[in-house]
């Protein structure tokens, strides 16, 4: 299920469709999918990394928090790493929440420069090298997402960098 297309985020692209020359860098949100479709996706999509990008990494869902999350990836052999320095912290969540994407996109994005600039640029310099890599996070809808932010902060970073939506 690739969704939300847009000049800078493509879909319908995979490890095998397209040159792992140029790095590629999926998003997914779970807020629509049960563990087993999160899964599904990740594998058809051929992501060996997930990086869990919520700042904290809890759920209510079964299966969504962080260790059983580790765990079922790992049964599909997907490496899981939760990275809170990329997440938004409470301060700011409240804007995604309240519908002021715009406000928070501009709150997030000046607070993850300000807070993990270096972070983002040693994810930006790993992707050649890396494991095909998904950033996760709960909202499905990338657009309304600190994933959205993300994305953008690396592709600055890396401006031949392909983002895909799953």
């Amino acid at each position: 299920m690739l969704s939300q297309q847009t000049p800078l985020f493509s879909a319908g692209m995979t490890p095998s469709s397209g040159c792992r020359s140029t790095p590629t860098l999926f998003t997914i949100g779970y807020e629509q999918l049960l563990p087993p479709e999160l899964v599904n996706e990740l594998v058809a999509a051929g992501v060996e990394r997930l990086i869990d990008v919520r700042y904290r990494p809890q759920s209510r869902r079964p299966g969504m928090s962080k260790t059983r999350l580790a765990e079922m990836l790992g049964d599909h052999e997907i490496a899981y790493e939760h990275r809170k320095a990329l997440g938004t912290p409470p301060d700011i969540r409240w804007l995604y929440r309240a519908g002021r994407n715009a406000e928070a996109r501009e709150a997030f994005g000046a607070h993850v420069e300000a807070t993990a600039s270096e972070e983002l640029d040693a994810l930006a310099a790993e992707l050649d090298r890396a494991p095909v890599t998904a950033l996760m996070c709960l909202e499905a809808d990338p657009a309304a997402c600190h994933r959205r932010v993300l994305a953008q902060a690396l592709r600055r970073r890396r401006p031949e960098l392909v983002v895909v939506d799953l």
